[in-house]
């Protein structure tokens, strides 16, 4: 495992996700309403040391090294991992994806995360594009999307949790339209 930069925002820390955050991030994602916007690659239901599992053999093998993920921890409980931010040098096609444990939805909090991580993709990483999806129906991944800048490219055929999803929306950022993004937003 690589150490990835540890983000501030105004209320959020972001920091490499480890074992030690394995009870907390068990606690926000194994919720079917979490989870059902992911794609069908997340089992439902979840397997009982799917969280660790997950951790040990998929993320902290690859931390740092084309694949960043950042664990969501509000300062005041700097120790409670609360979601997850994802970055993929090599996307499937998408290059991030997200999680929120869902007493924190309608707060704002995985929009200031995430303006943290693409300052960081377009800045530190040289990230030249970024593509992102999110399941048709999914308003609130749309709006995030919205917010920082991305457009809306197509929609293509798709696989969810939710096995009534079929489709994805599929956007695209450039680090154009974020300057346009942070420019308006100073």
């Amino acid at each position: 495992m690589q150490a990835i930069p540890t983000l501030n925002t105004e209320r959020l820390i972001l920091k490499g996700v480890s074992i030690a955050d394995v009870a907390s991030y068990t606690k926000y994602f194994v919720d079917y309403d979490v989870v059902r916007y992911l794609s069908d690659e997340v089992p439902w239901p979840y397997p009982e040391n799917g969280v660790k599992d997950h951790l040990e053999k998929v993320v902290l093998p690859q931390q740092g090294d084309g694949h960043w993920v950042w664990g969501i921890f509000l300062k005041e409980q700097p120790d409670e991992l609360i979601g997850t931010v994802d970055l993929r040098r090599e996307g499937k096609p998408e290059h991030r994806g997200f999680w929120l444990g869902k007493p924190f939805w309608g707060k704002g909090i995985m929009t200031e995360a995430n303006v943290s991580v693409l300052d960081y993709a377009f800045g530190a990483l040289g990230f030249e594009r970024l593509l992102f999806a999110n399941a048709v129906g999914n308003i609130g991944s749309r709006r995030i999307k919205e917010k920082t800048g991305a457009q809306l490219i197509g929609i293509r055929e798709a696989g969810f949790v939710d096995p009534l999803l079929k489709e994805c929306e599929v956007w695209e950022l450039t680090p154009e339209n974020w300057l346009k993004f942070k420019t308006a937003k100073a």
